[in-house]
């Protein structure tokens, strides 16, 4: 992974709102959670709530996938694993 995505996919994860639907995601499992269900649960306006989600997209660690009337945000973990991984790739390197 290169240093710009990992530092672009950590100052999302960085704010409070984005890393509670995060977690939302990450515990609901890779079927999703549709958008509603997670406005709920977080008690956040639809707005704010999609200016959140909107960003977790854009960095990929986040997909969204409309199954009729309803949209589901899907964690991907991958980008999770990748981002996870990378920041312990060179654990412990240097000590002796």
């Amino acid at each position: 992974m290169q240093i710009d995505i990992a530092a672009k996919r950590l100052a999302e994860l960085g704010h409070t709102t984005r890393l509670q639907i995060f977690r939302q995601l990450i515990k609901a499992g890779k079927q999703g959670v549709p958008v509603g269900e997670l406005q709920s649960a977080l008690e956040v306006p639809g707005s704010t709530l999609s200016h959140h989600i909107n960003r977790l997209v854009s960095v990929g660690l986040v997909v969204q996938h409309r199954e009729g009337r309803t949209l589901f945000c899907i964690p991907q973990y991958n980008a999770l694993d990748d981002l996870i991984s990378f920041l312990q790739e060179e654990c412990c390197i240097n000590e002796n």
